[in-house]
């Protein structure tokens, strides 16, 4: 068993800049000289980006759906042993969602921190503060930090609202320091220019408007990380990481290292050539807007369908799916060529068409992932099979054709090892 201070930040529900004070904190330990692991609540791309870069270190994901808790329970095993602290960006409200944030701090005994937005509030801070507090007996509750408050005498009123003996980590003024968002979310981290500016300035904030001591350590269980077999030594696999194709899970490619696969990174946008490789990964991320950049790419499409004729195993998750249909429309309407990979078109949706948990079974094993995007696929091909979802309804298409497999789902490697090596194994 080891121990580290830890905190999950937590909030009422979306928008209350979790992100933002999670991001904060840990730059600011990190200034400081402190060893500083964050990890993200659910199965999020583009928080984790902003968390590395203000820590200095891998952010990787924790959800117990998803991930499950044998997952969890290693990885913060593992950043307990190397840490000063620890901390964890909670998910939507603190009890949204099945699995939810409260479940991963009561499973783990990670004291609770509450980020309320007070901005348009006063007296009932204390009556949102004491149903966080009190709605689950045993939740680990540490206290609250209000945000986007207006004057001292505000925070005044909002602290002397709160019940007797519960936690005040300071109120947060309010203030147009905030990270660039679009439709999926936060920007990626390489595209916020002046991110460590921005990072420092938040930092600044919070140090001089809330309590910043480490919290109290947390004891981790010990927990022996998986076996894995390395399946893929002496194979490449070529991934595809860019501003159009960001969307990756620390831990997918921590997995396919310790499956003994040297990976290659390159950048369609760039308009980089196809790296000599056995496999390809086509991650998700943002395909449509750079669609002026990747419709000239014909040289790329071309390779990728060598490579495919050739037997070779291709990847293509989510954005990645999108770009092997022969065309994508962008939210204007406007049709752009694509890979030409797959018959039919992607069609970006005012809305949000799919979002949650899925399961496949898949002929090379049982694996677990997300689904989050905006547009519809028009495809006269029929599905390899179906994911499903938590609570057992049909989910998303899964595509393959030859060694080319293609769906909405971003798959979580740990979930299955072997099965990932059988889908991008050379025969």
């Amino acid at each position: 068993m080891t121990s580290c201070p830890a905190l999950l930040i937590a909030a009422p529900a979306s928008g209350q800049g979790k992100t933002t004070v999670t991001a904060a904190l840990a730059r600011l330990h990190a200034r400081q000289g402190r060893r500083v692991t964050v990890f993200k609540c659910g199965p999020d791309f583009l928080d984790p980006q902003i968390h590395a870069f203000a820590s200095g270190r891998p952010c990787q994901n924790l959800d117990l759906g998803m991930c499950g808790e044998e997952d969890a329970r290693w990885r913060l095993a593992r950043a307990a042993e190397d840490s000063d602290l620890i901390l964890i960006e909670g998910v939507m409200g603190l009890f949204d969602g099945q699995p939810s944030a409260a479940d991963i701090a009561t499973r783990f005994g990670v004291p609770v921190m509450a980020l309320i937005d007070a901005g348009s509030m006063a007296q009932t801070f204390g009556a949102v503060a004491h149903g966080l507090a009190s709605y689950r007996p045993g939740l680990p509750f540490a206290g609250v930090l209000a945000n986007r408050v207006g004057s001292a005498y505000h925070a005044q009123l909002l602290r002397d609202s709160l019940p007797a003996g519960m936690g005040w980590f300071g109120a947060l003024p309010k203030s147009s320091d905030s990270l660039p968002e679009r439709h999926l979310g936060l920007l990626q981290a390489a595209e916020i220019t002046d991110l460590e500016a921005r990072l420092d300035a938040l930092a600044d904030a919070l140090q001089t408007s809330a309590t910043v001591d480490l919290p109290k350590p947390v004891n981790f269980e010990a927990a022996p990380a998986p076996d894995i077999k390395p399946l893929l030594a002496g194979q490449c696999v070529a991934i595809a990481r860019d501003a159009a194709y960001g969307f990756i899970y620390p831990a997918n490619l921590e997995t396919l290292a310790q499956l003994g696969a040297k990976l290659r990174f390159f950048s369609p946008v760039a308009d980089d050539p196809l790296p000599d490789c056995d496999a390809v990964w086509l991650p998700g991320g943002y395909p449509e807007l750079h669609a002026d950049a990747l419709s000239k790419h014909s040289a790329l499409w071309q390779a990728l369908k060598n490579h495919v004729a050739a037997g070779k195993a291709l990847l293509a998750e989510c954005g990645g799916m999108m770009s092997l249909f022969d065309e994508v429309v962008d939210k204007a309407g406007a049709s752009n060529r694509f890979g030409g990979l797959l018959p039919g078109r992607a069609v970006m949706q005012p809305r949000i068409t799919a979002l949650g948990t899925q399961f496949v079974d898949l002929p090379e094993g049982h694996l677990s992932g997300h689904t989050f995007h905006y547009s519809k696929s028009e495809t006269p091909l029929a599905p390899l099979v179906r994911a499903r979802t938590a609570d057992g309804r049909e989910g998303e298409a899964i595509y393959r054709q030859g060694r080319l497999t293609a769906s909405y789902v971003h798959f979580y490697f740990p979930s299955n090892p072997a099965a990932v090596a059988s889908l991008l194994a050379t025969p």
